[in-house]
């Protein structure tokens, strides 16, 4: 199947040809659904904590820090252009505007935007000005000034170098509010804040810039010294796309194709964080400084959660280790009444099992009432092995054809807006690898298109679904204030991306 020159590109992106043969494997027989047994609950999976509760972690998370390294994980690596279809369909279609309402109402309201006084300036830069074109409707010119090279480029820059929020003399893109959040609950006892941001190549330098121009600034501002590093998602995480007889799809210049493996491929750049405490949170989903206050105390409340039952299981490991008689009785309640890990019926609850089960990474995972916003959902899942535990589980991952299933999803009472922290290190300091906790048989195939030749593609494990699968999880729930994700331009036109009023 593979020809000499297949194989030196495999080699090159350091594909082994193991990697592709199941890959197309996996095409061939599909990915298994999730079996749900219940929606994650209050009270039935979910944590629902008091206010008293949320200040008493609050301070453990903040006296505790001694000895650790904290590490805000953010995926930046998303390009903008999602974020503008509506404006790239009126700039190709600019004759039928009805067919765009949102563009039409986001240039009626371009003043609203962070980015205006850049537009403005680029604009008068050519001897246009902005609110004239706009009152001659002419949207092809406007737009062409906010998307292309020709003004601000935006609809090919990351999510996270566009100005998102407006101050009273300056204007902040995504980036610098993690810059901002991170000195605010992310900082270490020593007053550094560790930031990893996930990125394009062709995007890097364009981070780097911004950080070497901004980082001074924040530093003295916030009384902090940062650490920021970054990691591109690795060509050997690629995967193979097939065409719909399950062969290999080849280019044009008979090469293989191979495709991103979706933000599962990540779980790699993860693996590689040294940190005790490791805070992931998606590189759009920031708000003003006004609104900073619930969400950084939200956050610090998980971080205290995870650092209380990151020692109360590592003291348990350590009496399992000296011998104590008592502590298999008292690990075994522990897995089932703190970490959600019920015992599965026939199985022998002895020592072998509880450290199995209680020496693995650890997330406390922030959910959300859900009210209407895509994502994934807390699920309790049965595997085959008669195992039931808490995942995150995606709606492509339930079988759409089973009725009772799907009635679960309906039940579902919160959803993920990714809002994790996490401990992958063992009770001996050791670092997990991370690789070996996650489900392979959670993958997803979908259907796309090159050249106008159908296709299949392969993503990996997602990185807070199956690449987590087999980790420890609490799930708590969190106000809706501390996600705002923008998905769209519209977006940010939405109270929580507007000035204090």
């Amino acid at each position: 199947m593979l020809t000499a020159t297949d194989l030196s590109q495999l080699q090159s992106k350091g594909i082994s040809e193991e990697q592709v043969h199941r890959q197309i494997a996996n095409f061939q027989q599909g990915f298994p659904y999730m079996k749900l047994q219940r929606a994650a609950r209050v009270g039935d999976g979910i944590e629902k904590l008091a206010p008293d509760e949320i200040d008493g972690f609050v301070d453990y998370y903040h006296h505790n820090l001694e000895g650790l390294t904290v590490v805000k994980f953010v995926p930046a690596s998303g390009a903008a252009s999602r974020m503008f279809k509506d404006f790239f369909g009126l700039l190709q279609d600019p004759d039928h505007g009805t067919k765009y309402p949102k563009a039409l109402e986001a240039l009626n309201r371009i003043y609203d935007f962070a980015f205006d006084q850049q537009l403005i300036s680029k604009m008068a830069d050519d001897g246009h000005d902005l609110s004239q074109e706009l009152q001659q409707r002419n949207y092809t010119m406007v737009l062409k000034y906010i998307l292309t090279e020709k003004g601000l480029n935006y609809g090919f820059l990351p999510k996270g170098l566009l100005a998102f929020h407006r101050y009273n003399s300056h204007s902040r893109v995504p980036m610098e509010e993690h810059l901002v959040e991170a000195a605010r609950y992310g900082k270490n006892v020593d007053s550094t804040a560790r930031l990893h941001f996930t990125v394009s190549p062709q995007h890097r330098q364009l981070f780097t810039e911004l950080e070497q121009s901004v980082k001074g600034r924040y530093e003295k501002e916030l009384g902090v010294t940062y650490r920021i590093s970054y990691s591109e998602q690795k060509p050997s995480t690629d995967t193979i796309a097939v065409d719909l007889q399950n062969q290999p799809f080849r280019d044009e210049d008979s090469s293989l194709l191979f495709r991103p493996g979706g933000h599962g491929a990540l779980l790699e750049n993860l693996n590689e964080i040294d940190g005790d405490l490791i805070f992931i949170k998606n590189i759009d989903n920031v708000v003003p400084d006004h609104l900073k206050g619930e969400t950084c105390r939200y956050k610090a409340a998980l971080g205290g959660l995870l650092l209380q039952v990151r020692k109360e299981a590592f003291d348990l490991l350590n009496r399992l280790d000296k011998g104590d008689e008592t502590a298999v009785t008292a690990a075994s309640a522990y897995l089932q009444d703190t970490l959600n890990v019920p015992p599965p019926a026939g199985r022998l609850i002895d020592q072998e099992y509880i450290r199995s089960k209680l020496d693995r990474p650890i997330r406390v995972c922030g959910m959300v009432i859900n009210q209407g916003e895509p994502g994934g959902g807390p699920f309790w899942t049965l595997s085959d092995d008669g195992t039931v535990s808490l995942q995150i589980v995606e709606a492509s991952q339930v079988d759409p054809h089973d009725t009772s299933q799907q009635e679960i999803v309906q039940k579902a009472t919160h959803f993920n807006p990714v809002d994790l922290v996490c401990s992958t290190r063992d009770y001996q300091g050791k670092k997990f690898d991370l690789i070996k906790y996650r489900d392979p048989k959670t993958g997803f195939i979908s259907h796309k298109s090159k050249d106008g030749r159908e296709l299949k593609a392969l993503e990996l494990p997602g990185l807070w679904n199956g690449s987590m699968s087999n980790w420890n999880t609490i799930f708590v729930e969190v106000p809706a204030v501390t996600f705002n994700p923008v998905k769209t331009i519209n977006d940010l036109l939405r109270k929580e991306h507007q000035p204090e009023a």
